[in-house]
């Protein structure tokens, strides 16, 4: 039988610091590997910002093409989280632009995940932000005061709460209910 060569998972090191929070670099396959527990959010996601790679604890929002919720959460510090927005996988309305994610870098934003679309990607590109998306389209929401924030958030088969561990990078998002990395 020939030899199988041990791979050592080095899940994440710390990189650099932003503000008073650590930047940690990791692989969400090396977390998979290392956390088979861990719950990965099953959509095909576009990314976008400058940043690659991002993790924190999770804010949620539930809304449909209306992201007055998101506004009002990226007005706020976000101390290193991630904000996570299901926009119920509708495409014909942005939820999040270049003016939102702006402001969500400007107040210590992680990243922003949208399930859903956004627009203004050229200039989100230009931003200390890491965001994810389903798609892109030019069209801005109504603003309502539809949506309803930090509220568990059904996507798929897995459940994520708001404070549950969010990770992502180029390979998906991993989610957790405690943190994964060292």
């Amino acid at each position: 039988m020939p030899e199988r060569s041990t791979r050592r998972v080095r899940a994440c090191r710390i990189l650099r610091s932003t503000g008073s929070d650590p930047l940690v670099a990791f692989t969400t396959p090396d977390l998979s590997d290392a956390h088979p527990a861990a719950l990965h959010l099953g959509f095909q996601l576009r990314l976008f910002g400058q940043r690659e790679r991002f993790a924190g604890p999770a804010s949620t929002i539930t809304c449909f093409a209306d992201n007055s919720r998101v506004a009002e959460a990226v007005a706020e510090p976000g101390e290193g989280r991630v904000l996570l927005v299901d926009g119920q996988s509708a495409m014909h309305r942005s939820l999040l632009g270049d003016r939102l994610a702006q402001s969500a870098s400007d107040n210590g934003w992680a990243g922003v995940i949208v399930i859903g679309a956004i627009r203004d990607v050229e200039v989100i590109d230009d931003i200390d932000i890491g965001v994810q998306a389903l798609g892109v389209c030019p069209v801005k929401t109504d603003k309502q005061g539809q949506g309803e924030r930090d509220i568990p958030l059904r996507l798929g088969d897995i459940e994520i709460n708001p404070g549950d561990w969010i990770y992502a990078d180029r390979n998906g998002v991993l989610a957790s209910t405690t943190p994964l990395h060292e």
